[in-house]
């Protein structure tokens, strides 16, 4: 059925992202400031009965495409039942989710058996002490278990999100990179994105993806390559390598004119562009699919061409009010 959740500028949206709690066991730096952080308390967030409700409503619509975010989803008890009560939705054929994996390996193959269809897992360093620096206290060797549980539950693609910051861990490039050669997997690095209040500290860590291209091209020949869920990436593969490697630019390069996705916060607002503050309160209409289907439709109705994320890069004038919730806040 084709989508009837178009925006003023013809974009068709069949992909829904919901956040599922704004907590999570680690302190990213892009993510979430180390202390201060003022979390919603659980009556304020959406149970998995409402999540499914929404749901229901949206897949008349064309929503077809679930993504589970957080915060970290996984620190929320029972998520393979919310897997569950959303792929029997008629309509719905694909859930994701993303994760920083800390909690993956005990509970993928619970995962797989619910409907859960792809893993998208946070590696942001192969080094212990880096990572644990970034994510302030992670244990990378939890993540790695975590995707091989992945594997062995049989997800495909397996994507690893690797935020890409200057004089952090842009020295790993090859290293992630050559994790590609023997294993089916797909390494996306992402820009560093100025979400949430984050001043001007970000630029200095912004660093443009054409480093990656650069840095395989003096090892390996690479070749453009369609992976399925790519999304906004543009994907590469090593020649004869078994995995991928992609480049979102969100930035740089925004991939505004193709995007198809909404965002449904933990606290039930919904968001129609990952960088405006613009939000719209869904929950109180939980249960009436008519009104859930009006807000949806009044929330892309104001949907913006494009974000501001290159003048903020470069200090001009932006034209509206960016988001002040943080990444963890409203679920990437």
């Amino acid at each position: 059925m084709e989508s009837k959740l178009l925006d003023p500028f013809g974009r068709v949206h069949d992909y829904l992202r919901i956040s599922v709690t704004d907590r999570c066991n680690l302190r990213c730096v892009y993510c979430m400031p180390e202390e201060g952080m003022q979390f919603e308390p659980t009556e304020r967030i959406l149970s998995y009965e409402e999540i499914t409700s929404i749901v229901q409503a949206l897949a008349p619509l064309g929503i077809r495409k679930l993504r589970l975010t957080g915060g970290e989803p996984l620190v929320r008890k029972g998520l393979d039942q919310l897997v569950a009560m959303l792929s029997a939705i008629p309509g719905i054929e694909d859930i994701a989710l993303t994760t920083n994996g800390i909690f993956l390996a005990p509970h993928a193959e619970m995962l797989k058996a619910a409907g859960l269809t792809r893993v998208n897992i946070s590696l942001d360093s192969l080094k212990p002490e880096r990572f644990a620096r970034i994510t302030r206290g992670g244990k990378v060797h939890r993540v790695l278990e975590g995707i091989e549980a992945s594997q062995r539950a049989g997800f495909k693609p397996i994507k690893l999100n690797v935020v890409l910051m200057k004089g952090i861990n842009d020295d790993e490039v090859e290293d992630f990179l050559r994790m590609t050669l023997e294993n089916p997997i797909d390494i996306r690095f992402i820009e560093y994105m100025p979400i949430g209040n984050s001043g001007t500290g970000w630029k200095s860590s912004y660093l443009p993806l054409e480093h990656v291209l650069k840095t395989c091209g003096t090892k390996w020949n690479y070749e453009s390559r369609d992976v399925y869920g790519n999304g906004p990436a543009d994907s590469y593969r090593i020649v004869g390598a078994a995995g991928t490697f992609g480049l979102i630019r969100p930035v740089s390069s925004h991939f505004c004119g193709s995007c198809n996705r909404l965002r449904l916060t933990a606290d039930g607002n919904i968001k129609p562009c990952l960088y405006w503050s613009d939000e719209y309160n869904v929950r109180p209409l939980v249960g009436n699919d008519k009104a859930v289907q009006d807000l949806f439709y009044k929330a892309l109705g104001t949907k913006p061409e494009t974000h501001d994320m290159v003048k903020a890069l470069k200090g001009q004038q932006i034209n509206g009010t960016p988001t002040l919730r943080h990444m963890s806040q409203i679920g990437g």
